[in-house]
């Protein structure tokens, strides 16, 4: 077992890819776990693997997502679960391209990824590099701490692309950042440079971007020194915070049952493949047209009913 020094603060085995059934083929992420010697935990990183695509979301993603974390929950010497991006970017979001069908499977059939933190035992860090948009960043921001780079920018896109979100991660932003940022990122899709999110409250810490993986490893080292037990309690405590609120999708679902098979529903996706800004206006202009054109049809042929029917 080889070690190194992080910064004369904690020594670490190596990285080594986690093997067994249903671990060791994935497709979509990698899944590792090291030692941190002094203490004698470990931790485990769940790194997606798409970087020639942003690390974009499938349901594909979460189902690998869904096991590695299953293993570090039920692995007694794992005290803390690093989720991570390779490439440039920790991720952009789902991937447009499969949202066109797969979402409507994500919305009345399946589990988000935040699930996955919210009931996870152990503590989840993100570390955060390059873009952190969308579902990646409710996912960032859904785990207990977020450890940025400098290069960082964090941001929603759902209105922007026609991707309706509700449920527990959307109000739960209240508590993080507060009630009128969190509506302004969730309804303008601005995106903040990492500087901006750690002044809102968004991140725990900002560091450049090639000491990223060392201060996560600081962190780590503190959790491992603390009761794993305890930091177990801790986390099930803070998570309560979440429990009130309804699980994804119901609200969506109840407001639009058909939305994904109404233009609007589709203008997003398509102006964002095609390169162009969408025409969600139009669309309801439209709409309100053909409304009219209804009533007026209606009333013409007498079929209104006599007051007081």
């Amino acid at each position: 077992m080889s070690t190194r020094e992080d910064g004369g603060m904690a020594a670490w085995s190596d990285w080594k890819q986690v093997e067994g059934e249903g671990l060791d083929d994935f497709a979509e992420i990698i899944y590792e776990k090291k030692q941190h010697l002094p203490s004698g935990g470990g931790i485990a990183r769940v790194s997606l693997n798409k970087p020639d695509r942003m690390n974009t979301l499938t349901l594909a993603t979460v189902d690998e997502m869904f096991r590695a974390f299953y293993d570090a929950n039920h692995d007694p010497m794992t005290g803390v679960i690093v989720i991570a991006g390779k490439g440039r970017h920790f991720g952009a979001g789902g991937d447009v391209e499969w949202e066109r069908w797969g979402l409507r499977e994500a919305f009345y059939n399946r589990y988000p990824h935040n699930r996955l933190i919210r009931l996870s035992r152990k503590p989840v860090i993100a570390q955060v590099q390059g873009y952190c948009i969308a579902g990646h960043n409710h996912m960032a921001y859904c785990c207990d701490f977020t450890i940025a780079a400098d290069d960082a920018v964090f941001g929603q896109a759902g209105p922007r692309v026609s991707s309706p979100a509700d449920g527990f991660f959307v109000p739960y932003l209240t508590k993080v950042v507060g009630a009128k940022k969190a509506r302004e990122m969730w309804m303008l899709c601005r995106k903040y440079k990492a500087e901006q999110a750690l002044e809102m409250g968004l991140v725990n810490t900002v560091v450049a971007l090639d000491e990223l993986e060392a201060e996560v490893d600081r962190w780590c080292a503190e959790l491992l020194e603390k009761s794993p037990g305890c930091l177990e309690v801790l986390k099930a405590a803070f998570d309560q915070e979440m429990e009130g609120y309804r699980e994804s999708c119901a609200t969506s679902a109840a407001m639009y049952p058909d939305w994904f098979d109404m233009p609007e529903g589709k203008e997003g996706g398509a102006a964002f493949l095609a390169k162009r800004r969408p025409d969600f206006w139009r669309l309801r202009e439209r709409e309100a047209g053909m409304r009219q054109a209804l009533l007026d049809a209606y009333l013409a042929d007498g079929a209104a009913p006599a007051a007081g029917e």
